[in-house]
């Protein structure tokens, strides 16, 4: 029995994507020129869409298009280390953690900014509503394919203490905490993880080129001082196709390796 003409066109796109004519990450062509080109109906091309969108192969982008799916390599990030050092990822500390698994990581350079404190903010920095703080914003990649969105939150009254380096755009040799304790005194005694999950935001969707139905990780890193007074909150924003976290519990354990539960 001949297979109905959309399992023959899902199939021949299929073999096309898994041949490389069309690479992950590239954007097939219109319902109309797929429609054209195969002599077909719209409905019969939005049906092999359809098929191949539940085999994973496609992926539609609200007001773009549909893309062939970007298969990544998950990249495993353990979130307990030392409390009293920068383990946020910033920096110098992001790119040997990524080279270390022989990953290819890159970093676009910190966009610093000062603005009102969004209301999540306001309430794990510690400061009044409406207050103004320092944000220190980066992009980060894994093998050229953008792997996370952070951002860290500063009070201003740190920059009048001295810590003028903040607001400078560029990475802070040894990290923000061994900064901030060389130039005003506070010393990073520890930090909580608060995790959540939702659907990203338009710019999250066209940054990480994820599909509609779509799921991103928010972590909300806050770091305290030897006064338990919090001096920073670090956001960064993992898609969940391409991250896995490791949370460690107890001492001396064994390196984690990938795929190890």
């Amino acid at each position: 029995m001949a297979q109905p003409i959309y399992q023959q066109i899902a199939e021949d796109l299929r073999s096309k994507i898994e041949s490389g004519t069309y690479e992950p990450g590239t954007q097939l062509p219109t319902e109309s020129d797929l429609g054209e080109q195969y002599q077909a109906s719209r409905n019969t091309i939005r049906d092999a869409i359809k098929r191949l969108i539940s085999l994973g192969l496609i992926e539609t982008r609200p007001g773009q298009g549909t893309f062939v799916t970007l298969r990544v390599d998950p990249f495993v990030t353990v979130l307990t280390g030392d409390p009293k050092s920068d383990n946020d990822g910033e920096g110098a500390s992001y790119l040997s953690k990524v080279s270390a698994k022989q990953r290819e990581p890159s970093e676009t350079i910190p966009k610093v900014e000062v603005l009102m404190a969004p209301e999540e903010i306001t309430r794990r920095l510690g400061v009044p509503p409406g207050a103004q703080v320092v944000a220190r914003h980066q992009q980060r990649f894994i093998d050229d394919v953008p792997w996370s969105l952070q951002t860290s939150f500063y009070p201003m009254e740190l920059i009048s203490q001295g810590a003028t380096g903040l607001l400078m755009a560029q990475d802070i040799p040894g990290g923000t905490a061994t900064y901030l304790a060389e130039k005003v005194g506070l010393k990073q005694i520890g930090y909580r993880d608060w995790i959540t999950a939702r659907s990203p935001d338009n710019m999250e969707q066209q940054f990480f080129r994820l599909p509609h139905d779509a799921v991103v990780f928010a972590v909300f890193r806050t770091a305290y001082d030897q006064d338990k007074t919090p001096i920073r909150v670090t956001v960064t924003i993992f898609p969940a196709d391409r991250n896995q976290f490791i949370v460690n519990v107890g001492t001396d354990l064994p390196d984690p390796q990938y795929g190890d539960g």
